[in-house]
């Protein structure tokens, strides 16, 4: 059985590379010698780290390849993750949405059947954007989406010829591997009290950084934590996490990892932490794999989904709310009590590891059934 995966892959974001690795590892687990292909940015990495072929997935060469490794294909994996989206400028054959939706149609042409897999959908604001979801969306032939939301959005475009089934992202049913990395590049003594956090670039919004930085600073002073920055996405999580330290007075009790680490490690590291304070997504669903409790900063209505799934949003914040007072006290409240709230949820994990394997699952149904 052959199967092409198309998303967000060979661009260094850690939550990506991170879906990337769990579909790969559960199909193989699942599937008796599937061939895979996956459509990356960066095609010989992508195919050393998983052993795979991969193939450009840009518009700029190789379309051949891409249009031989569809005609060949049984399947289409589009996802999972946050694709379909018009956040970013959307417009003729410019943008995310056009581009993995253009995909999806090169392999309808193909004759080969499409999957949208554990995907996050939206925001979709843009009239051109709704266009190409009610017109591309509906020649999918099976969708799971990770969270209700997505699969209300989806009818509210009018996608309504494919089942749609709500699972979970399916970084839940990631295998970890133990990796310490992460921890032995930093200058630690081995008795802090590890915070890990995780901050990023959103627009030209820079309100939060200050928000963050003196909460941070008193949290240092009156908790002693010692806050460590897990970069998802490279250089742009490594600016936002410098503009947060230069803006704190206590800024030297910081520490920012290094943007190269793959999921797993930084997977690991995360599981080493007494608390995440966390926007990206990915930051926080490694901490709720890990049975870490975390505090989110919500940017977008799929963290916010996430966080009520993990039991985790009464401590957290939309963008605009953040109060840097209740930031510390909330802080405060689930450090003294972390075991309760860590059984909390690793419980809530554990529903969404099962959920996420349904994506799976649902997938040899419906395309692998008499293999």
């Amino acid at each position: 059985m052959k199967i092409v995966i198309s998303g967000f892959y060979g661009l260094g974001n850690t939550g990506d590379e991170a879906i990337l690795e769990a579909i790969i590892d559960n199909l193989r687990a699942e599937l008796p010698n599937p061939d895979i292909t996956v459509f990356s940015l960066s095609p010989e990495q992508t195919a050393k780290a998983h052993g795979v072929k991969s193939v450009y997935r840009g518009w700029r060469h190789d379309n051949k390849g891409k249009i031989r490794a569809l005609r060949e294909a049984d399947l289409l994996i589009s996802g999972g993750g946050g694709l379909l989206q018009d956040a970013y400028p959307t417009r003729f054959l410019f943008g995310p949405l056009p581009y993995y939706l253009l995909i999806v149609f090169l392999a309808k042409l193909c004759g080969t059947k499409v999957m949208f897999f554990s995907q996050g959908i939206g925001p979709i604001n843009t009239k051109w954007g709704k266009i190409l979801m009610r017109v591309f969306g509906n020649m999918a032939d099976f969708i799971t989406v990770r969270d209700e939301y997505s699969k209300q959005l989806l009818r509210r475009l009018g996608v309504t010829r494919p089942e749609t089934v709500v699972t979970a992202d399916i970084v839940f049913a990631f295998r970890p591997k133990e990796d310490e990395a992460c921890v032995e590049s930093l200058p630690l003594r081995g008795d802090e009290q590890l915070v890990a956090v995780s901050v990023r670039p959103w627009f030209h919004r820079r309100d939060y950084y200050w928000k963050i930085a003196k909460a941070l600073d008193e949290l240092i002073e009156s908790e002693d934590i010692t806050p460590v920055f897990v970069p998802m996405e490279g250089r742009h999580d490594i600016y936002a996490s410098e503009q947060v330290v230069k803006q704190m007075a206590h800024g030297a009790s910081c520490h920012i990892l290094g943007p190269d680490f793959t999921p797993n490690q930084y997977l690991h590291f995360i599981s080493l932490c007494r608390l995440t304070i966390g926007m990206r997504l990915h930051s926080l669903i490694f901490s709720a794999l890990a049975g870490v409790p975390h505090i989110g900063l919500s940017y977008d209505p799929k963290v916010e989904s996430l966080l009520k799934r993990s039991g985790m949003w009464d401590y957290s914040f939309r963008l605009d709310d953040i109060d840097a007072v209740k930031l510390v006290n909330n802080t405060r409240y689930m450090l003294r009590r972390r075991e309760s709230l860590s059984r909390i949820v690793r419980q809530n994990a554990e529903q969404m590891r099962r959920d996420a394997l349904e994506n799976i699952r649902l997938l040899k149904e419906k395309f692998f059934r008499n293999r």
